[in-house]
C-alpha cells in the first residue's frame, strides 16, 4: 500500500509502499476513504509523543471500509462503512468493563501506538469493542473528523462540560477541535464566546453560531475579554489549543462555580502551565480533562448529525491528496492556520 512514512522525528515524511497490514485475531483492516489531519499528527510528527516509534505512519482521525476481518471478529464487518475512537479500548480492562475505554489502561492509539490512516489501509484491533458504523447518508469526508475532533469536542462539552442552554461556552482555540466545540455548544442551546489569534478562524466560528469573538491579536488580556463580554465569566470554558496562555486565559475566563475543560494536549516541556489555583479555590473552580470520545457515544452524536442539528461537514474546508500530506502537516509549524477548520486527506489515489 502507500503511505506516508517519516524515520525521524521533525524530518520531511515521504509517499512511500510499505506492506499491508493484516487483521489482528478479533480485528480487522480498514480501506481508508478520508482521514483528517490533526494536530495530534503534528505533535506525533514532531516527537512529543513516547508512544511514537521509529519509523512511523501517523494519521488517527478516519472513515473507511472494512475489507478484512480476523479469526474471532464476531460482527460481519467486512464491506461495512465505519469509524473508530482515536482512543481504542482492550475490552477487558477495568474503564473498558465499566464503559471508560476512552481512558483504557492498555489502550492503543493509530497514528501513535501503531501505524495509522495516512496511508490506503490501517489495522484497528478489538473491532467489537472500537469500530463504529456509518449512516450511508454520512460521507467519508465528513465522518473522518467525528474520529477525533468532533467526537472529542462532543465529549468535553456535552459529557465533562455538561453544558446546558442559556449557559455561557468560551472556547479559546479555533482549530477543528475548537470550532467542533463551537458547533456542538450551539446546538446545546448555549451562548458561546470564541477565542482566538486568527480573525479567518473567528469569523468560521461566528458563521457557526458563535455570539461573540475575541481576537487575541487586538488585546492584551483574553480572560478579560471574555469576562466583559459575559458580564462576570463563563460557566464553561475550554482550551481547546493546548498551551499554557489559553489553559490558564480558559481557568481566568470563568465565572464562580464554573467548568475549566482541558482538551488541547500541551507539547512534553509546557505540561506543567502556571494555574492560578487561588482563583480556583476562592470561586470554587472545577478543572477537568477530557480525552477522545468511547465508540458507545457515538449513536448518540450520530444521532444529532443525522437529524440535522449538528454539522461536521461544514468544518471540511480543504481536501488533499495523499501525497500532499506532508507539506501540509509541516505547515503545522506555523501556529496560525491559513485555511481554517479541518483538512482531509483522501488516500485512495496517490499520485506517486
Amino acid at each position: 500500500m502507500k503511505a506516508i512514512v517519516y524515520e525521524e522525528f521533525g524530518q520531511h515524511p515521504a509517499l512511500r509502499s510499505v506492506p499491508d497490514p493484516a487483521p489482528a485475531p478479533g480485528g480487522v483492516v480498514i480501506e481508508v476513504d478520508a482521514t483528517g489531519l490533526c494536530r495530534s499528527d503534528w505533535h506525533a510528527w514532531r516527537g512529543h509523543d513516547p508512544d511514537v516509534k521509529l519509523p512511523h505512519v501517523g494519521g488517527h482521525e478516519f472513515a473507511g471500509t472494512v475489507v478484512a476481518a480476523g479469526s474471532g471478529s464476531g460482527l460481519p464487518w467486512v464491506g461495512r462503512r465505519v469509524t473508530v475512537p482515536f482512543v481504542c479500548g482492550c475490552g477487558t480492562c477495568t474503564q473498558c468493563i465499566t464503559g471508560n475505554q476512552q481512558v483504557c489502561e492498555r489502550q492503543t492509539q493509530p497514528g501513535f501506538s501503531h501505524w495509522g490512516s495516512f496511508a490506503q489501509y490501517v489495522a484497528i484491533d478489538n473491532a467489537e469493542g472500537n469500530l463504529v458504523p456509518l449512516p450511508d447518508s454520512l460521507k467519508s469526508p465528513a465522518a473522518a473528523a467525528l474520529g477525533c475532533r468532533f467526537g472529542t469536542a462532543y465529549r468535553a462539552v456535552v459529557r465533562q462540560g455538561r453544558v446546558t442552554a442559556g449557559e455561557w461556552v468560551a472556547v479559546h482555540g479555533c482549530g477543528g477541535t475548537g470550532l467542533s466545540a463551537v458547533m456542538v455548544a450551539v446546538a446545546c442551546g448555549a451562548r458561546v464566546v470564541a477565542v482566538d489569534i486568527s480573525a479567518a478562524a473567528l469569523k468560521v466560528a461566528s458563521d457557526l453560531g458563535a455570539e461573540a469573538t475575541v481576537d487575541v491579536s487586538d488585546v492584551e488580556d483574553a480572560a478579560s475579554g471574555v469576562l466583559e463580554i459575559t458580564r462576570g465569566g463563563a460557566d464553561l470554558s475550554l482550551d481547546c489549543l493546548g498551551d499554557p496562555r489559553t489553559c490558564c486565559a480558559s481557568v481566568r475566563s470563568l465565572r464562580r462555580r464554573g467548568r475549566h475543560v482541558q482538551v488541547g494536549l500541551l507539547p512534553p516541556d509546557e505540561q506543567s502551565p502556571r494555574i492560578p489555583m487561588d482563583r480556583v479555590v476562592a470561586h470554587e473552580l472545577e478543572l477537568l480533562g477530557s480525552h477522545g470520545i468511547q465508540a458507545h457515544e457515538y449513536p448518540a452524536l450520530l444521532g444529532l448529525v443525522e437529524s440535522g442539528v449538528l454539522h461536521p461537514e461544514l468544518l471540511v474546508r480543504r481536501t488533499i491528496d495523499l501525497d500532499e500530506a506532508p507539506a501540509a502537516l509541516m505547515e503545522m509549524d506555523i501556529p496560525v492556520p491559513a485555511t481554517p477548520g479541518v483538512t482531509v486527506v483522501k488516500p485512495e489515489s496517490p499520485k506517486s
